[in-house]
């Protein structure tokens, strides 16, 4: 691993913003909800563990992904991989908003995120 970037990636859906017209901090919000829940998920994994050593060189990358669909396809397709994150569902509402993988050596992942594009709001 060393020598080797460390990402988490952020995936939010861009039609809150678009179309739902939700509040840009509450779209905020559910990036923030769950990164917090994949910290805490995967606290204990190695890589992870080496993520937060260097709390001020953290790097995530947050993209956008069309709608709730989009991250219902993405979620199964880290799964089916073995990679793991978390799918966001907001309540009251159960609705998916957000999806964030742990922590993984950017070569490990980064195919699976490159049919997105960055989050641009």
């Amino acid at each position: 691993m060393s020598g080797s970037s460390i990402v988490q990636y952020v995936v939010v859906r861009g039609d809150l913003l678009k179309e739902l017209k939700w509040p840009a901090g509450a779209v905020i919000a559910q990036a923030c909800h769950a990164v917090t829940a994949v910290t805490h998920l995967f606290h204990d994994d190695e890589v992870t563990q080496k993520y937060l050593k260097d709390l001020d060189n953290m790097h995530k990358v947050v993209l956008e992904a069309a709608d709730e669909k989009s991250l219902y396809d993405l979620r199964d397709k880290l799964e089916e991989t073995g990679i793991k994150c978390k799918l966001w569902i907001e309540q009251p509402e159960n609705i998916a908003t957000c999806l964030v993988s742990k922590p993984y050596v950017k070569e490990e992942v980064q195919k699976y995120f490159k049919k997105f594009k960055l989050f641009k709001g």
